[in-house]
C-alpha cells in the first residue's frame, strides 16, 4: 500500500469539548454536508477507473482456479457423481452442504470433505459466480473448507497473504458506504477522551495501528484542549510490517505538526511469548484493542491473549474493545466448529447483505472488490484458524465492563442514521453493538481494572 495515497479525512468530528462533548449542535449542519458527500461519491463510483482494471478481469475465474489449485495441493481425487451419491449429497441446498462439510472436518471424515467440495464446486461453477451475492459468500466457505482440511499454512499465505492494487479503493469504499469503521473509530475515541477529561498526557497503546486513520479524530478534539498532548505505542507483531508502521508514524506526526499537537509515536515488538516488557508509561494510560474488524488481518489468538495479559500489568485507565461479533470473547470458547461454522454463515451473510444495502444502482463491480479484498479473506481466516487452543483463548481477567456513555449512544445513532439499510445500534449488558437487521455485526465495550 503506497502510503502517498493515505489521507486523513478526520472531519467530522462528532465531539465538542468546548460543549461538555455532545454533538447535538453539529447534527444539522454536518447532515447537510454527509447528504452532499455521499451524493457526490456515489457520482464518482459510477465511473470506477480508480480500480485496478486488469486485476478485476477474470476475477470470478481466479476464485475458482484457486478453489481447484488448493483441493490438488492436498492430492485429493475429484469423485464422479455416482461416488457422490453414494454420500447421500443429492438432495443437499448450499447451506446443507456447507454444514455438512464443517460436521465432516469436525469428525475428520476427509472422504466426505472430498465428496461435499466437490459438489459445491459443481453447483457453485453452474453460477459462474456472478451476479449472486449468495453464491459467492458459499464459494468462499467452500474455499475455507478446502484450506481447513489442508496441511499447507504457506499455500494460505502466499495466495491471501499480500494485498492487491485495489485495497485502498476497496477500504475507501467501505468507509465511506458502511458505518463499519467509523463505529468502531468513534466509539472508541469518545471513550477516550471522556476517560481522559482533566488529563492532559494521553498515552495510547494500540494493539492494530494499520495505518492509523483512527487517530486523526482524536488528535484534532485534544489540540482544543490547552496543555493536552498524545503519546501512541504501536504494537507490532510481525517484523515485515516495520517499514508500514513507520510509515504511519511519518503521516501521524504530520498531522500533529499541523495542528500544533504535542506527539510522540513508538512501538514495540510482540510474540506471544514476549509482551509489554521495559514499556515506560505515563499517568493515562489507554489500550486501544481492535479485533477480527472486516478490513484488519487474522490476528493469532496468542498475540491477543498476550496483549491482554501485558495491559493488566500497566494498570490501563481503560482497555478498549471492539470486536467482530462473530468472535466474541464471551460465548466462542464453548462452540464447537460446526456451531462456529454455522454461526458464520449467518454472520457474513448478514454483512454481506449490509454491504449490498450500500451499492445502488450499478455497484455490482464495486461490491465484488470490497468482497474480495476483505469478506473473502476474513470468511477463509475465521474458518480456518478456529477453533484456537483453550489455553490460548484471550480474556480480560482483572477487568470489569462499564456502562456506554449517553453522550457516546447518541453520537452512535447519529452516526449510523447517515447510511442506508437497516443498520441500528443496541446498548445492552454494558456494550454498544453495531447491528444489521436482528443481528449485531459488531460491539464496542469499555473495561476498567477492578482493583
Amino acid at each position: 500500500m503506497d502510503c502517498e495515497m493515505i489521507h486523513y479525512d478526520f472531519e467530522p468530528t462528532y465531539i465538542d469539548p468546548k460543549s461538555s462533548y455532545s454533538i447535538q449542535d453539529k447534527v444539522s449542519n454536518y447532515l447537510d454536508n454527509e447528504i452532499e458527500r455521499f451524493v457526490q461519491l456515489e457520482t464518482d463510483l459510477m465511473n470506477l477507473d480508480f480500480l485496478d482494471q486488469e486485476a478485476i478481469l477474470g476475477l470470478d475465474e481466479t476464485v475458482e482456479n484457486t478453489t481447484l489449485m488448493a483441493a490438488a495441493a492436498a492430492g485429493e481425487e475429484i469423485l464422479h457423481d455416482e461416488e457422490i451419491e453414494k454420500e447421500g449429497l443429492e438432495g443437499y441446498n448450499l447451506t446443507d452442504l456447507l454444514l455438512k462439510g464443517a460436521e465432516a472436518i469436525e469428525t475428520e471424515n476427509w472422504i466426505l470433505v472430498s465428496s461435499v467440495v466437490t459438489k459445491l464446486n459443481n453447483l457453485l461453477s453452474d453460477q459462474e459466480n456472478g451476479e449472486n451475492p449468495i453464491g459467492r459468500l458459499a464459494l468462499y466457505f467452500t474455499e475455507g473448507l478446502i484450506y481447513k482440511s489442508l496441511d499447507f499454512p504457506e499455500l494460505l499465505e502466499d495466495t491471501f497473504g499480500g494485498k492487491s492494487n485495489n485495497a485502498f479503493s476497496a477500504f475507501q469504499m467501505l468507509q465511506e458506504l458502511s458505518p463499519y469503521v467509523k463505529f468502531a473509530h468513534f466509539t472508541a475515541n469518545q471513550a477516550i477522551l471522556e476517560a481522559t477529561r482533566g488529563h492532559n498526557e494521553v498515552h495510547v497503546i494500540d494493539f492494530d495501528i494499520m495505518e492509523g486513520i483512527q487517530w486523526p479524530s482524536l488528535m484534532v478534539d485534544l489540540a482544543a484542549t490547552e496543555g493536552a498532548s498524545l503519546r501512541i505505542t504501536a504494537i507490532v507483531t510481525d517484523q515485515r510490517n516495520l517499514g508500514n508502521i513507520q510509515q504511519t508514524r511519518i503521516r501521524l506526526q504530520e498531522f500533529a505538526d499541523s495542528i500544533n499537537l504535542p506527539f510522540n509515536f513508538d512501538h514495540i515488538f510482540m510474540t506471544k511469548d514476549i509482551g509489554f516488557e521495559g514499556v515506560e508509561v505515563g499517568n493515562t494510560v489507554i489500550a486501544n484493542c481492535m479485533l477480527h474488524q472486516l478490513h484488519m488481518p487474522h490476528r493469532d489468538s496468542s498475540l491477543v491473549k498476550t496483549f491482554l495479559k501485558g495491559i493488566r500489568k500497566l494498570c490501563p485507565k481503560i482497555v478498549i474493545l471492539v470486536e467482530e461479533e462473530l468472535f466474541n470473547l464471551d460465548k466462542v470458547p464453548s462452540m464447537s466448529y460446526v456451531e462456529f461454522f454455522r454461526e458464520a454463515l449467518h454472520h457474513y451473510a448478514a454483512v454481506s447483505d449490509s454491504l449490498q444495502s450500500g451499492f445502488c444502482g450499478g455497484y455490482k463491480l464495486a461490491i465484488k472488490i470490497i468482497e474480495r479484498e476483505f469478506l473473502r479473506t476474513r470468511i477463509l481466516d475465521s474458518v480456518k484458524q478456529f477453533p484456537c487452543e483453550q489455553n490460548e483463548y484471550p480474556v480480560l481477567d482483572g477487568f470489569k465492563p462499564i456502562p456506554i456513555s449517553s453522550c457516546n449512544v447518541t453520537q452512535a445513532k447519529f452516526l449510523v442514521s447517515l447510511f442506508r439499510g437497516n443498520y441500528w445500534v443496541q446498548n445492552e449488558h454494558r456494550r454498544l453493538a453495531l447491528c444489521w437487521k436482528s443481528r449485531p455485526l459488531i460491539t464496542a465495550s469499555i473495561w476498567v481494572p477492578k482493583f
